[in-house]
């Protein structure tokens, strides 16, 4: 079927709040009557929206759906010409990294920050994540001790830990980062375009800043690896160095802040696989993997473009067009995990793509998973009857078509 056969109840609709407060209902409407349609953002952007678990893993994988982060561009500005659409004008200072990019490129990028996210140097971190939790969790207790109640898990503990660790790897000072838990809201919600400019033009004039500093005063550190790889051998260009940290930043904290608010909220609302948690502590990586495919922290994978004419399912996605491939509705297909709708530690979730799928497959999952895995493990142990302390239909989903995560998650720690 091509687009234009669509039958008129494929109408487009948007990805405004109504829609991302509650995805899963309407996920699981597309992928049994529209599994593969056209939709527009809130600013009036038009993409194709993919949502079957097989059709999502071949999208992800399929060289027609290029990432050329110039090309996105050139798509965007003739979308929004045809469309009054807007979107962001993000410079190439923190878009020219491995995300936005097809190989070779891609591939010279990824080279270069890899080995720093292997399983073995990973877990060599343990140590370090196993300390900061405590000491974050301290703080919670201490706090809980004088009688506060009410204490926001995300600002306490779903923060903290990932953008210490990150800041730690690369050698960033922790002073700026609640700038950069903002400048990073700003640049993946979508919603306000001005915004995200202006956010990526701070975290561009701050990292450049950095960067400078690191090559007067470098150290042990990802970032001066970087810096030195690039001058060593040239690999690194122009505005590649900048967007290369920009992308570790914000990736290195957004997935794992995420990860550690649905995943307690999911075990919160499921009091049985809360209990097996806190009774086998050594459950926690099994939790992790299905909080990962459940409610996952990456909604949307980013943009690609069809370079050609692209048949997914049986839709035809004409040539020039921006796909979105939704990770969250791919992992809550039934034809692929049974019974999906239910929290279960106890199923096999191999295979979901909750870090994406193919070449562009989260380099930091490693990380996410060992950060995940010691949160939710220690977060049980030290509070087992920790509840809500607001209501549960009182709790926002942020706005940000990239990003699934919650704006507070307040809970009593006991």
């Amino acid at each position: 079927m091509t687009a234009s056969q669509q039958c008129p109840h494929t109408a487009p609709s948007v990805l405004d709040d109504e829609f991302l407060q509650d995805p899963y209902v309407h996920y699981a409407r597309m992928r049994e009557n529209d599994p593969t349609r056209r939709v527009k953002t809130v600013t009036g952007m038009p993409v194709w929206l993919v949502t079957r678990y097989a059709d999502a893993k071949a999208a992800l994988t399929d060289q027609r759906l290029r990432k050329d982060y110039r090309e996105i561009r050139r798509v965007m500005d003739n979308k929004a010409a045809e469309e009054g659409a807007e979107h962001p004008d993000i410079g190439d200072a923190v878009q020219a990294h491995m995300l936005n990019m097809d190989p070779p490129d891609h591939t010279r990028l990824r080279k270069l920050v890899v080995k720093a996210f292997t399983a073995r140097r990973v877990e060599a971190l343990r140590p370090r994540v196993e300390e900061i939790t405590r000491e974050l969790l301290d703080d919670m207790a201490a706090r809980a001790a004088v009688g506060e109640t009410g204490i926001d898990l995300l600002d306490a503990f779903a923060f903290p830990l990932p953008i210490r660790v990150i800041c730690e790897l690369l050698g960033v000072p922790e002073d700026r980062r609640d700038d950069f838990r903002t400048w990073s809201n700003n640049v993946v919600s979508g919603k306000d375009p001005r915004a995200a400019e202006h956010a990526a033009a701070a975290m561009a004039e701050y990292l450049l800043e950095l960067i400078e500093t690191k090559r007067t005063h470098p150290g042990e550190d990802l970032l001066t690896g970087l810096i030195e790889s690039s001058e060593d051998s040239d690999r690194l260009q122009g505005n590649e160095l900048v967007a290369m940290v920009f992308l570790l930043l914000v990736a290195g904290h957004e997935t794992t802040v995420n990860l550690i608010g649905n995943g307690t909220l999911a075990l919160l609302d499921s009091p049985e696989q809360h209990e097996k948690l806190r009774t086998e502590p050594e459950r926690a990586a099994k939790v992790v993997e299905e909080a990962l495919r459940f409610d996952g922290p990456v909604n949307l994978a980013t943009l690609r473009f069809t370079s050609e004419p692209v048949t997914v399912g049986e839709v035809e996605i004409p040539e020039g067009e921006l796909v979105l491939v939704s990770l969250a509705s791919a992992n809550r297909d039934e034809d692929r995990f049974p019974d999906a709708q239910r929290f279960d530690q106890d199923r096999a979730t191999g295979g979901h793509l909750a870090f994406g799928h193919g070449i562009h497959f989260c380099v930091g999952a490693p990380l996410a998973r060992l950060e995940g895995e010691i949160a939710l493990r220690q977060l049980s142990e030290r509070f087992p009857n920790m509840t809500l302390a607001v209501p549960r239909e009182e709790l926002r989903y942020r706005f940000s078509t990239l990003m699934r995560g919650l704006e507070r998650l307040p809970v009593t720690p006991a």
